[in-house]
């Protein structure tokens, strides 16, 4: 994830010209204050020239809903064996820290996020039968950068840069983010609101690894105002020489309401008619996971006090495939937020998945619904 506020932060220590560009060595209570311009939550490491941050949350997901839905999980009677649905459940821990420190070249931070999750399968035709299980230990980012220069592993800047599809907790009823993925990229701020991005990716997957010593390339460039911001990332992935691009345009409506709209198109779908008229080649790459060449995603978030929001998020692409995703999240207490979603989705060709066009067991109806509750405690 690309967290912008630890790098705010440290953009105001460099011009800090104290201490050690004195030739004196800070006292402790100046290094103290220097992490406050951080923000909050940083403290001091003795010793060093260091200040580390620590964070992360306990999630319990349960879910019901048909058999497509991200909130839903299928499995077979244990004395029948007949398909039928249950309840999804899932649990993670999330650990996050973040470091950061002023040098002769620029700031030097890190961030590192690593996951561990329990919960049941997600479908039958992943089983034979439902059952709880550890996931084992996930290594979501882990990245070190200096001046601008971002190595490391993290989500592909085809999705950082421009961001995720709202805040809904299923986002991908139109999928449209792809992988975590080693990068080697460079963050620059042109000043004025101005922003951009070129990232070299490894890829991920035995489909979007690079095949070769050519990397995948994205670049970004985005402009910040009041009133919102443009962004425009494109993509260009080595294994299929294809391309792939989205625009998104963020708007404050007020002080209450915020809106957004995320358009993409990719290069490489291939929208051949089989024996019945349908389109039956989907043509997707690393980047232009969507069905079809274009997709689009829009919504909004409208606050009603510091404790209550409500989100939305309409989704389609160029083969009828439609999601709609809304929920209500309520902070109960400072770090503890519950979150309530309703979620509608249709597949354009009846009885496929977004992900791959393979009949899922139990179903051929081309619409699902779901729902899921969410109970979050952050730290």
């Amino acid at each position: 994830m690309y967290i912008k506020s630890p790098l705010l932060g440290l953009t105001a220590l460099m011009t800090i010209s104290v201490g050690r560009a004195a030739g004196a060595e800070r006292e402790p209570a100046e290094y103290i204050k220097i992490c406050d311009v951080l923000g909050s939550g940083y403290s001091y490491i003795p010793n060093t020239e260091t200040c580390l941050r620590i964070g992360g949350y306990v999630r319990y997901d349960i879910g019901l809903g048909d058999v497509r839905s991200y909130d839903s999980a299928r499995t077979s009677d244990v004395r029948t064996g007949e398909d039928q649905g249950t309840w999804r459940n899932s649990t993670r821990f999330t650990f996050k820290t973040w470091t950061g420190q002023q040098t002769e070249l620029g700031a030097l931070t890190t961030y590192t996020e690593t996951q561990v999750n329990f919960g049941n399968s997600a479908n039958s035709h992943d089983s034979p039968q439902n059952y709880d299980f550890n996931s084992g230990l996930a290594l979501a980012s882990a990245w070190v950068e200096l001046g601008g220069l971002r190595v490391g592993k993290e989500g592909s800047a085809f999705d950082t840069f421009a961001s995720y599809a709202g805040n809904v907790l299923d986002s991908m009823l139109v999928p449209s983010a792809g992988f975590d993925t080693n990068v080697a990229q460079y963050h620059f701020d042109a000043g004025n609101g101005i922003s951009t991005v070129i990232s070299l990716e490894q890829g991920s997957g035995s489909a979007g690894t690079i095949d070769s010593y050519i990397p995948h390339v994205v670049a970004g460039l985005k402009y910040t105002q009041g009133w919102g911001s443009i962004t425009g990332v494109a993509a260009y992935d080595s294994n299929y020489e294809a391309f792939a691009g989205k625009i998104r345009v963020d708007v404050a409506v007020t002080n209450q309401l915020s809106l957004f709209g995320l358009f993409g198109y990719g290069s490489n779908a291939s929208l051949n008619e089989d024996s019945n008229g349908a389109i039956a080649n989907h043509g997707r790459g690393s980047y232009k996971i969507w069905n079809g060449q274009w997709a689009f995603w829009a919504g909004a978030t409208y606050e009603f006090d510091e404790k209550t929001s409500f989100n939305l998020q309409v989704s389609g692409d160029q083969l009828k495939d439609a999601g709609v995703a809304a929920n209500v999240a309520y902070m109960v207490v400072p770090g503890f937020t519950v979150t309530a979603e309703v979620d509608y989705d249709h597949y354009g060709n009846s009885g496929l998945g977004p992900a791959e066009p393979t009949a899922v067991k139990g179903t051929s109806k081309p619409n699902s619904v779901g729902g899921i509750l969410r109970l979050q405690g952050s730290f």
